[in-house]
């Protein structure tokens, strides 16, 4: 088993401790923090990080947090923790600007919730520093991380296009993946950022 450094642990328990509040409080709470569409009279701009914390059933907030110990622990203990929460939180603004925008083009007004934003973001950062390491798809299947997170971006692009109405933030997955990158190309000087 991998260690639980302290940044993913503080993440891992903060998401517990908001999922039993959200079911303890109810709609109100639930409400207050989810992710809004700008036009739909709910949205407030510290929902742009709130909507991470909760999440709609012990299933959605079990899988989030067994990838975010998965993939998570690791990145932390290569990046430290001030950088590993940095990346993290980047992904999730990245998932929830995409996930407005999305939902603004097409007049969408259900709210979003959930770690996955930046669980997604966390998925790219590993398969760019370890892409040949070995991750068991559906915890059977042998694939190298690189074409594991290849798959998973393609699977989230096409549901997002052609699967409506599912429930899942398809977008708001891929705009994490799109803050995890320019983060990652930010920290290494490359393009579209000057080279420091």
């Amino acid at each position: 088993m991998l260690p639980l450094p302290p940044a993913t642990q503080a993440l891992l328990l903060a998401n517990i401790a908001v999922y039993f509040l959200e079911r303890l409080l109810g709609g109100g709470f639930f409400s207050a923090f989810a992710l809004w569409p700008i036009g739909s009279g709910e949205f407030w701009p510290w929902q742009i990080g709130t909507y991470a914390f909760l999440h709609g059933s012990f299933e959605h907030l079990f899988f989030n947090m067994l990838g975010l110990w998965m993939f998570g622990s690791e990145l932390e203990q290569v990046w430290g923790q001030k950088r590993y929460l940095q990346f993290f939180a980047a992904s999730v603004v990245a998932a929830a600007l995409t996930q407005l925008l999305v939902n603004a083009l097409l007049g969408n007004g259900a709210p979003t919730i959930g770690a996955s934003g930046g669980l997604f973001g966390l998925l790219l950062a590993f398969a760019m520093i370890f892409p040949n390491r070995i991750i068991l798809l559906f915890f059977v299947i042998p694939m190298k991380a690189k074409y594991l997170v290849a798959l998973y971006g393609l699977i989230e692009l096409y549901q997002g296009a052609y699967v409506m109405n599912t429930g899942v933030a398809h977008f708001a997955h891929l705009g994490g993946m799109l803050g995890g990158l320019l983060m990652l190309r930010y920290w290494r000087g490359q393009l579209p950022f000057r080279r420091r």
